[in-house]
């Protein structure tokens, strides 16, 4: 039997870790599974309600280490988590994305000999100003497996010398969680609350420094979201350090007379239900440019690079930047065309059953 810690940090990696989590359990013959929760996120309303909705059980080990720099939080990680390596002795760690409890647990996993597991392995955005690019390069290059999500991923890993023998395309296990969760949010009475009907609102997510911190740039943005928000109602569930930088700067009152609807963040039903009806997605994340992929939802994605190529090669994502008048053209685009979701193609295994294979390698490893 293997004995695995599954590490979850932030909110994204418990939609990455749950189905595999799920898929353990399952196999209670081959697995022993625990759930490591580094407390990287530490607010109970964006933390503990995602474990809930995802239907996973209280952590077996929950570090606690809260928020602070980089460099803290990254070290603070790795001290409390070196003891429960070794008093657990696993037989592999399972590290998910790209934050920085991802790298530091696979660090001290590195340095102890013990086997690291990198799940979304091998993405690439090319920007190193980004602390999550940083991340990703360092986790690849001393994991002992790499399951990729696409096949534009095992490229960027053979070219960086990655052996080919420690490269796995398994497919997107963020589908496995959208799949298994869609039908169940519908329970959510989310649009109803906010009196949303499907197909007549935009959802907004916004939350990257280089896009909340600089006034000019979430200026313009905001300016675009005002004029796109005269054509149809845009929901923004907004992150506290979002929410913060929106009263610092003084734009709560033009966005408290407009369209676009400020919110509290939501949990992971309630916000699956509420995207998943959406005309259109505006974000700056990474995991709606693949979950609107497959739903064919049209996704302006406000950055200047993405680690997720296929989800503009194959899906619905349009990469737009920060200039006002770009975010507008691709938004009216949007909205005015009945061809996008049509000509959607869903990138090869995101079908639901990438954690199963994700299992079955760390068997035959």
């Amino acid at each position: 039997m293997i004995k695995v810690l599954n590490i979850a940090g932030a909110r994204p990696n418990f939609m990455k870790v749950a189905p595999i989590y799920a898929e353990m359990k399952r196999r209670a013959g081959e697995f022993s599974p625990m759930i490591v929760h580094t407390g990287q996120h530490y607010d109970a309303a964006m933390s503990d309600s995602f474990f809930d909705d995802l239907g996973m059980p209280k952590p077996d080990v929950h570090l606690g280490v809260g928020s602070g720099s980089h460099a803290v939080q990254t070290a603070k990680i790795m001290t409390e988590f070196e003891p429960v390596v070794l008093s657990e002795k696993p037989d592999w760690v399972l590290v998910v994305g790209d934050v920085n409890s991802t790298i530091a647990c696979a660090l001290v996993c590195a340095k102890l000999g013990v086997k690291v597991a990198h799940v979304e392995a091998g993405l690439r955005s090319r920007d190193r100003a980004m602390p999550e690019e940083i991340n990703r390069i360092l986790t690849d290059s001393i994991s002992d497996l790499l399951f990729t999500t696409s096949q534009d991923a095992d490229e960027n890993l053979k070219q960086e010398g990655i052996p080919a023998e420690r490269v796995r395309f398994v497919g997107n296990v963020m589908i496995d969680s959208l799949l298994d969760h869609l039908k169940l949010a519908e329970s959510s009475r989310i649009r109803a609350d906010l009196n949303l009907a499907a197909g007549e609102y935009a959802v907004m997510t916004l939350h990257r420094p280089s896009n909340v911190d600089d006034k000019l740039v979430f200026s313009g943005i905001l300016d675009a979201l005002l004029s796109v928000a005269a054509r149809l109602p845009i929901i923004f569930p907004a992150h506290p350090r979002t929410k913060a930088k929106i009263e610092e700067f003084g734009f709560a009152d033009a966005i408290a007379n407009s369209n676009i609807r400020l919110i509290d963040p939501l949990g992971y039903l309630d916000f699956m239900r509420l995207y998943s009806g959406a005309k259109l997605v505006l974000t700056d994340s990474g995991g709606l440019q693949e979950e609107t992929t497959v739903l064919g939802i049209p996704c302006l994605t406000l950055r200047h690079n993405t680690e997720r190529p296929v989800t503009i090669e194959m899906g619905t994502n349009i990469l737009v930047g920060t200039d006002p008048e770009k975010i507008m053209s691709a938004a009216y685009d949007a909205l005015d065309s009945t061809k996008l979701a049509a000509a959607t193609l869903v990138p090869p295994l995101w079908d639901g059953k990438a954690a199963g294979r994700i299992c079955d390698e760390l068997i035959q490893s």
